[in-house]
């Protein structure tokens, strides 16, 4: 009997991310930050992209300053002109995109995504565009921009950060739930479109996490209790808990996983 191949990476490297240049949306606070830094320490060079520059650039400084690459570039991730020009200046300063993180979320830079808000069916039309603009647009655009680059070199990275309500539906975030699960089912469509050319597309679903966005929110005592009781570990997520899985699936590790969505949601709902 011929022995078959072996096809299993050696343990040695297998997170290492070292010659591997990773884009970072959204990268400028929160999970986005946690992650640009991971990546950084296991190797990548990083592009920690934000809408507000001074975000983007206060975190590539950090990961400088700790010994690592990045570059800060700002963008909005809702404008297909402004993806393009983010992605090739990170072609310019770091080299082309291996990793692609949308991390991007919520409504947008100009957007309280903690508003009062309306039921769906009082909302206007016109309030729906920023929740889709920048979580789902916003990754069609992001991975459009490098996929086609990951596929010539056969090599690439691609995880999108939604959320549990993009899983189970959240009432009093209708829209939000709706534009995270086309998302998802984007990221597998994609996956399964470029497989065979050795590029995976992963997403990575959220529960609540202590990040700049709900801080408000966690600082009511009560507030935080009553949400902490939702979570069977007794917790909320902080953000390097997501960060941890993205950063594996960036990794040869990962290399047999793709079209998936992993909850990191400290049993908050439960993925079957």
């Amino acid at each position: 009997m011929t022995a078959q191949p072996q096809t299993t990476p050696k343990l040695d490297g297998l997170l290492d991310l070292t010659g591997r240049v990773a884009l970072v949306t959204g990268g400028g606070q929160g999970v986005g930050a946690a992650t640009a830094r991971m990546l950084a320490g296991l190797g990548a060079a990083v592009a920690v992209n934000d809408f507000h520059a001074d975000r983007a650039d206060r975190v590539a400084a950090s990961i400088r300053d700790s010994g690592g690459e990045a570059y800060g570039v700002q963008a909005d991730v809702s404008h297909a002109a402004g993806v393009r020009a983010m992605v090739a200046a990170v072609g310019r300063e770091l080299g082309p995109v291996d990793i692609l993180v949308n991390n991007a979320g919520n409504a947008g830079a100009h957007h309280d995504p903690l508003a009062p808000r309306p039921p769906f069916w009082e909302s206007d039309p016109a309030d729906w565009d920023p929740w889709v603009a920048v979580n789902y647009t916003g990754v069609m655009l992001a991975t459009h921009a490098v996929v086609g680059g990951m596929v010539e070199r056969s090599h690439g990275r691609i995880v999108t950060v939604i959320s549990d309500a993009g899983r189970v539906g959240e009432a009093d975030l209708v829209v939000y739930s709706g534009a995270k699960a086309g998302a998802a089912g984007f990221t597998r469509g994609v996956a399964k479109a470029v497989a065979r050319h050795g590029v995976t597309a992963n997403c990575v679903a959220l529960g609540a996490v202590r990040t700049p966005s709900l801080a408000g929110m966690l600082d009511d005592p009560q507030v935080a209790k009553r949400v902490t009781r939702a979570y069977p570990v007794g917790r909320l997520g902080e953000p390097e808990d997501p960060a941890a899985l993205i950063a594996f699936l960036a990794s040869d590790a990962a290399a047999w996983i793709t079209a998936q969505t992993y909850p990191v949601n400290g049993g908050y709902s439960v993925a079957q």
